[in-house]
């Protein structure tokens, strides 16, 4: 089999990590990106000849385009996107300003959509490609307290189903990538929280941020056991549009899809009494 060339974003902690570590063991070459230069160099110089690392944050838009034309024209092409920079915010709605839900949009919804446009015209070229988009069980169920981030999250799995039917005829693989809590950094310190509190909240958005502060660290997920489940995907012949990592989000997934399966079976007779 071929090396594969990996361009994998926020490779300086959790899934982005443990993914570029595992691919590396398989043989296959990664480019990563960090957002502090000293990291960058530190990676360089540790995996000379198994990956390459830029500095980059996702949310300077003006830099994207850079980093990828600089891919090309050292290594050639780009086999495999994983759109993995992003991160958490807990905060009921009304709570986060709209200053707080535009870094989550920045950073979860519009760079990961400009690198996606960025790359896209390679993957076309070379008629073969596979995007992996990080996304979240939050993706497809919402919970109190994780509005704007489920919202970031909706918007990302949006775009991505719709882009997997455009490319799909051209050799190019989606999968949107669903984990459930892991035992990543994703509760620490990548972890943002809604600067106002309101009281009327506090037994559901206050709930909601007490709980990821307590399960930080005793989480289901092994950040090493889904690396190797996201590896076996990219290497199957018919991957999945959608992939739930751990126990957790098949039970959330599922309550989700009864819920809306109740609405359908039970509000059909208003539903189809507006047609002409």
């Amino acid at each position: 089999m071929a090396q594969k060339i990996w361009f994998i974003t926020g490779i300086s902690s959790g899934f982005g990590a443990s993914l570029a570590q595992e691919v590396i063991a398989t043989g296959d070459f990664v480019i990563g990106t960090f957002r502090d230069d000293t990291k960058t160099q530190t990676f360089n110089q540790t995996h000379t000849g198994k990956a390459f690392a830029y500095t980059l944050d996702i949310t300077q838009i003006t830099d994207l385009q850079n980093v990828v034309n600089s891919i090309i024209e050292k290594f050639g092409r780009i086999d495999v996107l994983v759109n993995n920079a992003g991160y958490g915010f807990a905060g009921a709605v009304e709570e986060a300003t709209l200053e707080e839900v535009r870094k989550v949009f920045e950073a979860n919804v519009f760079g990961t959509l400009a690198l996606t446009q960025a790359v896209l015209p390679i993957l076309r070229s070379q008629k073969s490609g596979h995007i992996i988009q990080m996304s979240s069980h939050g993706g497809i169920k919402a919970f109190a307290g994780f509005g704007i981030y489920n919202a970031s999250k909706f918007a990302l799995e949006g775009f991505s189903e719709a882009m997997a039917q455009e490319v799909a005829p051209l050799g190019i693989k989606v999968t949107i990538v669903e984990p459930g809590p892991f035992r990543t950094n994703f509760a620490g310190n990548s972890f943002h929280e809604a600067q106002r509190s309101i009281e009327d909240y506090q037994q559901t958005s206050g709930v909601f941020r007490q709980k990821m502060q307590e399960v930080n660290g005793k989480q289901e997920g092994d950040p090493i056991k889904a690396s190797k489940a996201i590896i076996k995907i990219v290497n199957s012949e018919n991957p999945p549009l959608r992939l739930p990592l751990g126990k957790v989000p098949m039970i959330t997934i599922a309550a989700k899809l009864a819920s809306v399966q109740q609405d359908l079976d039970n509000y059909r007779e208003v539903a189809e009494s507006v047609v002409f």
